[in-house]
């Protein structure tokens, strides 16, 4: 699901990359792995568990960024039956994690990929994660190949699901998309993935939905400072996300329907009629959202829903790109939900999916996924679970949780490194602000939120108006601390 994104570019040693090796050594996250997690992920890259199905020929191909290692999925898109084909092929971990050993006990560990700025601190060792098991083209790799049928609006109508071997035959990122679209060479594949990504964008809206267009916030080194701009996520983008979509949540539908399964849920916000009784902090996001959008001056009028308000943005703008950023805040509720033997769970629902949805689609980069595929393929044959999977069930929602903390951890402390860097040459400076927060036990101190530069901070002082502007003073800005301070003016 959407994160902030933020890529700090410039050389090696420049004072912020540096500041961001000093925060993984900070924050104890582990810069390499094991020497028995790396022997036994070489014995698995080289003997791999390979399915019986063969499925080849079917000439799938990756979407994606460029700079991303670990490719997850592949797809084919074909018409069928007035409607559509959609082969879904997904990376398949437990090809090669063997259940109880030392790679197996390391991604229990760690949970989820961790991503900085300037690189991302793996689920899985790269001999696997950008090698053997990734989907790379031109290579034969063992897959759960997802076969989804949509009628001619591209609602679902018929789901399978099995083992398969799949060779990708090419990686695009999405300037090849554009590019092929544009330039009408695009090959039925490839122009299917805006058709189908579109109408599955207009049912999204349909029931409800929201996808987050979240710009990437790009932080370039100078000799004189600091440059950030906003980059707009491309179109192909947001329709290849809707594949993934598409695919989380047949798998949804299929562990319910069975009984037994991992779902990725969270309540709806209350602007979007959720349940009663739902988290305080969730009211709390939204309060706080609201007076982001003030601070920014984005009109966000009271009838007006938060998904209404986030399709009007422009990510091209900057104070939109910032308010898009601040609006994942509303995922930090997301959380593993497991069930078993028919007993399902109070909420089976993701509010910004406005569906069931199970985290099946990142396997390289996420634990759940792996034990989401295995719940999925004895579903698909009408058989129970393995054992080794339902005795892990359990804990799962631990594992997930914490590897969640860290990465809000991570994503916490980034932010206020880079935000402390790009003001680090204003401190005595006076902004105009607005209070968006204000810290439940001391009401003297909370979070600011300016409007240019669009930056939020810590402020410290008497009578703090919640929700108004003020002109604020920058008394500290230390990217080694990670720390910005403001005081009113």
């Amino acid at each position: 699901m959407p994160r902030r994104h933020i890529r700090v570019t410039g050389a090696p040693d420049a004072p912020l990359r540096a500041a961001l090796t000093a925060l993984r050594s900070r924050l104890g996250v582990p810069e390499g792995f094991p020497a028995e997690v790396l022997a036994e992920a070489e014995r698995a890259a080289k003997a791999p568990v390979l399915p019986s199905y063969e499925a080849t020929g079917i000439p799938f191909f990756t979407v994606g960024r460029p700079d991303v290692g670990g490719l997850d999925g592949a797809t084919h898109l074909s018409r069928h039956g007035g409607g559509y084909r959609v082969r879904y092929a997904v990376a398949d971990v437990a090809a090669f994690v063997v259940p109880g050993g030392a790679l197996d006990a390391e991604t229990h560990r760690r949970a989820i990929t961790l991503h900085f700025p300037d690189g991302e601190v793996p689920l899985h060792p790269a001999v696997l994660g950008e090698g053997a098991a990734s989907l790379l083209p031109g290579q034969d790799r063992p897959a759960v190949l997802w076969t989804i049928d949509l009628d001619a609006e591209a609602r679902t109508r018929a789901v399978d699901v099995r083992r398969a071997l799949v060779r990708s035959r090419a990686r695009l990122d999405h300037a090849d998309v554009r590019r092929q679209l544009d330039g009408g060479t695009a090959e039925e594949p490839v122009a299917l993935l805006k058709e189908i990504g579109e109408a599955r964008e207009r049912l999204e809206v349909e029931r409800g939905g929201i996808s987050l267009c979240v710009p990437e916030q790009e932080i370039t080194e100078r000799g004189d400072g600091y440059d950030p701009t906003y980059h707009a996520p491309p179109p192909a983008e947001g329709w290849a996300a809707q594949l993934s979509l598409l695919t989380g949540m047949a798998a949804a539908d299929l562990m319910l329907a069975h009984g037994t399964g991992v779902l990725r849920t969270l309540p709806a916000a209350p602007d979007d009629g959720g349940p009663p009784g739902r988290a305080k902090s969730r009211v709390g996001d939204v309060a706080r959202l609201h007076r982001t959008a003030h601070a920014l001056d984005i009109d966000w009028p009271h009838h007006v829903s938060y998904a209404a308000l986030v399709r009007s943005l422009d990510p091209h703008r900057p104070d939109h790109a910032a308010f898009l950023q601040e609006c994942t805040t509303l995922l930090r509720g997301a959380g593993c939900t497991v069930f078993r033997d028919g007993a399902l769970p109070a909420i089976t629902t993701h509010a910004a999916v406005a569906a069931p949805y199970a985290p099946c689609t990142a396997p390289l980069h996420r634990l759940a996924d792996r034990y989401a595929a295995e719940l999925c393929l004895a579903a698909a044959a009408g058989q129970a679970p393995p054992d080794r999977v339902l005795d892990a069930l359990d804990a799962l929602p631990g594992r997930m949780a914490e590897g969640s903390r860290r990465a809000g951890t991570v994503e916490r402390e980034v932010v206020g490194l880079v935000e402390a860097a790009l003001l680090q040459d204003r401190v005595g400076e006076v902004f105009v602000g607005c209070v968006v927060d204000l810290d439940e036990h001391r009401p003297a101190a909370g979070t600011v939120q300016l409007r240019s530069p669009a930056v939020t901070g810590r402020i410290e002082g008497d009578r703090l108006p919640l929700g108004e502007r003020l002109p604020v003073r920058l008394t500290r800005a230390d990217p080694g601390a990670a720390q910005v301070l403001f005081v009113p003016a």
